[in-house]
């Protein structure tokens, strides 16, 4: 379900699905606060009863995808009684739509970036949230008991999960957008942890860290949020938590679980995601909430910046149309579900900066490789821009359909993951005792 509100040349409200009303007043009288709020259109494939999921969409052309720009989210309170990070993407939304066209930072962004901010995944937990704990909570879970960080399709294994309607939603919107970077926000910690939570021999689960394809640019990820947080990359400020070297932690090697969101946006979705514990307590008291604001400020914007890493671009055909489906990888770096153009054409792939070999594959037309060196996007708010042209197109690729459940185990194994060390070692020894 998706109701849409427009609110400004640069900010736009979707109502995905499932009626939230106490999330819902304070985006109307935030986005009231300088701009218009007009209802103008309500589109339902689907719908559903419960509370709903508001996201505000801002960018120079923010009711729509703009071939180029690429598409950025964030997600908090996917555990209703962590609210640190609903209340921080309520200040950036702030931030960012007070601060277009005066601030040379964020004007570049809103010019370069369709930025998609859901403060709630589990308005339902949040409500549910009676006490107010630094530790665990009912409200972590939504109004079924269910956990949304393990409702998602699992990699490595078919965790046969009921997919609740939150869950649904958010697959139906990654599904339908051309997502290229996300983060996911959560508290009871303060550490930034990436892909993969899961893992097997073949990611190199046996030594204690599970290693996805794309490790370097996750670490990066990671150590760019860290690093501009005003105490994370310290990696020790929760003192009843474990030391994380940098502020970071790969999600394995941190506690194995199934069906999370950041490894389903990185199989399915296109789309590299991290999680970021923002908050040694859960629900800290409101007059701690500007102190988040201020430690987090330049972390989010810096970190929306890291969308604009490595190559997009387009594949066409020799009279300049668009060809969907077509996979376009780095040599190296091939995905189980092979990362495909969207119906526009285009790719994008997150890369450092240096020189890689692209590979597109148009059904019954071969391949074109194409060697590129890749500078650093950031600095300039755009990843390198290369289009791919095919001569001759045999045959147009159909819908592309990945596999319900890929298995790792199905895949080649990654040889590159790393050697345990004895911080790994003591850290799951402690969290084996912590979750048993």
């Amino acid at each position: 379900m998706y109701l849409y509100f427009c609110c400004s040349a640069i900010l736009w409200v979707e109502l995905l699905q499932i009626s939230n009303v106490s999330i819902y007043y304070p985006f109307k009288k935030l986005v009231k606060k300088s701009f218009s709020f007009d209802t103008l259109n309500f589109f339902s494939p689907s719908p559903l009863k419960g509370r709903d999921l508001w996201v505000l969409v801002l960018g120079r052309f923010p009711t729509q995808h703009t071939i180029g720009i690429p598409e950025f989210k964030y997600i908090a309170n996917m555990h209703g009684d962590e609210t640190v990070g609903r209340e921080l993407l309520l200040h950036l939304i702030d931030f960012l739509v007070t601060n277009d066209k005066s601030d040379p930072v964020v004007t570049r962004l809103i010019n370069s970036t369709r930025i998609h901010i859901m403060p709630s995944m589990n308005p339902d937990g949040f409500e549910a949230t009676t006490t107010h704990d630094c530790y665990y909570s009912e409200g972590r879970f939504n109004k079924n008991g269910e956990d949304l960080n393990r409702n998602f399709p699992d990699v490595f294994n078919s965790n046969n999960v009921t997919i609740q309607p939150e869950t649904q939603a958010v697959i139906n919107w990654i599904q339908n957008e051309t997502f290229v970077l996300s983060a996911n926000l959560h508290g009871g910690a303060l550490i930034a942890s990436y892909t993969f939570d899961n893992g097997n021999p073949a990611t190199g689960s046996l030594q204690g860290y599970s290693r996805s394809r794309d490790d370097d640019v996750f670490i990066h990820l990671a150590k760019t949020y860290s690093s501009n947080h005003a105490s994370m990359y310290k990696g020790n400020e929760c003192g009843n938590k474990p030391v994380f070297p940098y502020g970071i932690t790969n999600g394995y090697a941190w506690y194995q679980l199934q069906g999370g969101m950041q490894d389903y946006n990185y199989i399915w979705g296109q789309c590299f995601e991290i999680t970021l514990e923002l908050s040694c307590c859960k629900y800290p008291p409101a007059s701690q909430l500007q102190d988040f604001w201020n430690d987090n400020k330049a972390a989010l914007i810096e970190y929306i910046k890291q969308v604009h890493l490595g190559v997009k671009g387009q594949v066409l055909d020799r009279h300049g149309q668009p060809i969907p489906n077509v996979i376009v990888e780095a040599k190296g770096r091939e995905h189980i579900c092979p990362y495909r153009t969207n119906q526009h054409g285009e790719y994008y792939l997150l890369l450092l900066p240096g020189s890689y070999v692209l590979n597109a594959t148009a059904p019954g037309s071969g391949s074109i490789l194409k060697t590129l060196l890749v500078p650093n996007g950031p600095e300039n708010f755009s990843a390198l821009k290369y289009d791919f042209v095919f001569s001759e197109i045999s045959t147009l690729a159909g819908d592309a359909s990945c596999p319900t459940k890929p298995l790792y185990q199905d895949f080649e194994s990654i040889s590159a993951a790393v050697k345990p060390t004895l911080h790994f070692l003591a850290l799951m020894t402690v969290l084996y005792t912590v979750f048993k």
